[in-house]
């Protein structure tokens, strides 16, 4: 992800778009990709500690007295982050979640063999514990009861290689590949590689979404695609595909409704230039992203009114509005220059008019706030909560916390500003701050010590 100019106080900040980078790394690295570790195996490093330290120095005369900061990890030499602000880490009580280790926001590299993801356990002090430590491990999402931790071996390089879906119980047992991928798609004559960084899993646990490359090595601008997996039947289908497709964000619905479970939020960046070998060296081109709806077995298109006019231009930072049909995503603006929290309900698709869309609904969130600039952001479950860094993108950058009113219609209310995490904010060191479902706690990443670390705010 780029970073934005540096600026200052709450100053408005030039066009950014995200970008997550993929943790299959370059063409070919996942050639040195060996066997597999056992879990929870302990790490022969010194310096781990198991529990969260207090950081009542990361607070100030602006911070509510009510709240407490912890760094979650502090191992000697090690980066620990986050995952993104989106991803499905939490159990349903918001008792444990996962993070990992040797990684940075944006993800982990699959051919570290440091890579490894990481149980917190809030009720026992933060006690961290290995539960995923295979080589080439990624996309790590909890199962929406709470009781599976799913995740992909990523052993891909373009046009070959294999995939293998897998999952854990969260106290390490029944270990289990759900299906292997080492042949081309079901009906098709592709072949993924380099696995996104992300999966998202549906509200009744029964399907894991990732997205990937499609190309064969040989052809620039060649297609990614969204691979939907059924966990019962083993399957994967290729449900949507092409060359704009490379930054998808694919998230799932979290609403238990029988038919909006089935819908994915993605995210389609027009005019980005991919090589023959999956890099993309243009993000996006022109006017801009659009984030759109699709119904996981690849019908019903729908569009977000979001972006695309000229004015406004998605940021490329998105995410669902609890369990409800909303979503909400940050946008960059040229009059007036901000960067605004725009909730919206998809659409039927006309095409790729964004903002502009026939029948789309809109809501600025951010109407109310003198000159807002957020970034990235996070709901609670129930969607009346947001959090989200904000002002200056640097370290003076602040981490808020607002109340949501009626979807569709009513502003956010009562911004708190919570605290300043002193990070760099390069593209190593992002924020992304996030709730937990009950919306009593948020994360976020620092490099404030020098090293990036995980850290949580309490007493929401």
């Amino acid at each position: 992800m780029s970073s934005p100019p540096r600026t200052s106080g709450w100053n408005p900040l030039t066009t950014r778009r995200g970008f997550l980078q993929r943790a299959a790394g370059m063409a070919g690295a996942a050639a040195a990709i060996g066997t597999t570790a056992a879990w929870s195996r302990p790490s022969a490093r010194t310096g781990r500690s198991t529990r969260m330290k207090p950081r009542p120095d990361l607070l100030d005369e602006r911070s509510p007295r009510t709240i407490e900061v912890f760094q979650l990890s502090n191992e000697a030499g090690v980066p620990y982050s986050h995952l993104y602000m989106e991803a499905q880490v939490f159990t349903p009580d918001s008792k444990r979640f996962i993070l990992h280790r040797s990684a940075t926001p944006h993800g982990g590299n699959v051919t570290d063999p440091e890579h490894h993801y990481l149980l917190c356990d809030l009720e026992d002090g933060g006690r961290l514990t290995t539960i995923i430590d295979e080589l080439g491990c990624t996309a790590a999402s909890v199962s929406p009861d709470g009781q599976w931790v799913y995740y992909f071996l990523d052993r891909t390089r373009v046009n070959e290689g294999s995939l293998r879906l897998k999952r854990v119980r969260l106290d390490g047992s029944g270990r289990e590949t759900i299906t292997v991928i080492d042949t081309a798609l079901p009906g098709t004559r592709y072949r993924p590689s380099l696995l996104y960084c992300l999966s998202t899993i549906s509200s009744d646990g029964r399907r894991v979404a990732i997205s990937a490359f499609l190309g064969d090595g040989q052809t620039p601008n060649a297609p990614f695609g969204l691979l939907v997996f059924d966990v019962q039947k083993g399957s994967a289908d290729l449900v949507l595909e092409g060359p704009t497709w490379c930054n998808m964000h694919a998230q799932y619905s979290r609403s238990a409704d029988h038919d909006q479970r089935r819908d994915i939020l993605v995210q389609e960046n027009h005019g980005n230039v991919t090589d023959a070998r999956g890099e993309t060296t243009v993000l996006v081109s022109g006017a801009g992203a659009d984030i759109h709806v699709i119904r996981d077995d690849g019908t019903h298109l729908r569009d977000m009114p979001w972006g695309r006019d000229g004015n406004e231009q998605c940021q490329g930072h998105q995410c669902r509005r609890g369990r409800s049909a909303w979503a909400i995503t940050s946008t960059d603006s040229r009059s007036p220059a901000e960067a605004q929290l725009i909730e919206g309900r998809a659409a039927p698709h006309v095409g790729h008019v964004g903002s502009e869309t026939p029948g789309g609904v809109r809501n600025d969130l951010s109407r109310n706030f003198t000159n807002p600039h957020f970034y990235h952001f996070g709901t609670d479950i129930r969607g009346t909560r947001l959090v989200s860094d904000a002002g200056s993108f640097d370290r003076d950058a602040q981490i808020v916390l607002m109340k949501l009113g009626e979807p569709g219609i009513e502003p956010a209310r009562e911004l708190t500003y919570l605290l300043s995490p002193r990070s760099s904010c390069e593209k190593g060191a992002h924020i992304h701050p996030f709730l937990s479902p009950d919306g009593r706690m948020a994360f976020f990443n620092s490099d404030e010590s020098g090293l990036l670390q995980a850290y949580m705010i309490r007493g929401l």
